[in-house]
């Protein structure tokens, strides 16, 4: 998503907002070394931008004064929002996006009166967020090539490998992104599948725009259709449990998984699917109510085996 280009603007913005920095700090924010700073003000200069080199073993940089852009104004509210969504946007970890994001936070500050840049940077430095730590890896390079077939409403060819299956191609409509739990997923139309389907970004191993276009129904929401196509969750055993607990309770414990509860007279059934009763067994030994088991036998035992696990580990 980053390049030399959008480097050497983040550099323009830098320096509006901070007035004076050095070759080891712009390199720094930058994420490159001080001999491409030295091009990157050359190209400033190329592009007629006053810049005033300062000489010396860490010489520094700054514009010529008075050389601002129109300024915008922004209330305390749309600061603090502003501010929150770039620590937000951080947690991400995308590739490539540093450079972007310290860009973004000098043109808010630069254009904001001094009370509002003390806000700012007051919340910047004050204020952590603790939000799933996303996965890194190409997932996130993924993002780029979806949004432009998104935007355009144009197919895409893929190579997906689903969970314990080997790589397969497939022709699919993007029409939503979803950032949940540190994964990013893809819904759309499957033509291998005729339906919709969700994908996950870091199983996604090829993919390329292709010239076939469709329609993006309207008022799609990825989000809603993640949620409900948990009720539809491929597995051979069909899983009915009963959670002995209100809903306020299980939606704090459970996410958004407690979408799926129907109410009970004794209290919330969980009605879905699974390949694994093992691993539904270690998800809900760490439940923190208790539950009733009615299908499939098989989960009873899976669950006996793990709490025969434990028993052991606790002896030892």
């Amino acid at each position: 998503m980053s390049g030399p280009t959008v480097r050497v603007l983040s550099l323009l913005e830098l320096l509006q907002s901070h007035g004076r920095l050095s070759g080891t700090e712009l390199a720094a924010r930058l994420g490159v070394d001080k001999r491409t700073v030295r091009r990157y003000i050359q190209a400033l200069e190329q592009l007629g931008i006053p810049v005033t080199t300062e000489q010396g073993c860490d010489g520094g940089y700054m514009l010529v004064a008075g050389f601002k852009l129109p300024p915008m104004m922004f209330t305390n509210d749309e600061t603090l929002a502003l501010s929150l969504g770039l620590l937000a946007a951080k947690n991400l970890q995308l590739a490539d996006t540093q450079a972007a994001l310290s860009s973004v936070q000098a043109k808010l500050e630069r254009v904001m009166p001094a009370k509002l840049k003390s806000r700012a940077r007051a919340v910047a430095d004050s204020i952590k967020l603790m939000l799933p730590t996303a996965e890194t890896g190409a997932a996130g390079q993924q993002l780029g090539p979806l949004l432009d077939a998104i935007e355009q409403q144009r197919s895409v060819s893929i190579f997906y490998a689903a969970y314990q299956q080997a790589p397969e191609a497939r022709q699919v409509d993007p029409y939503g992104l979803l950032f949940r739990s540190g994964r990013w997923y893809m819904s759309g139309y499957c033509h291998l599948r005729k339906e919709l389907r969700t994908f996950r970004l870091d199983r996604l191993l090829h993919i390329e725009l292709l010239q076939q276009s469709f329609n993006r129904p309207t008022q799609f929401n990825s989000a809603e259709h993640f949620t409900q196509s948990l009720y539809g969750m491929p597995g051979n055993l069909d899983v009915q449990i009963v959670l002995h607990t209100d809903k306020h309770t299980a939606a704090q414990a459970m996410g958004e998984t407690a979408s799926m509860l129907k109410p009970q007279a004794d209290g919330l059934l969980l009605s879905t699917r699974t390949d694994s009763c093992y691993c539904l067994a270690q998800w809900l030994s760490q439940l923190p109510f208790d539950f009733s088991i009615i299908a499939p036998t098989e989960l009873k035992l899976a669950l006996q085996q793990h709490a025969e696990r434990l028993l052991q580990i606790a002896r030892h």
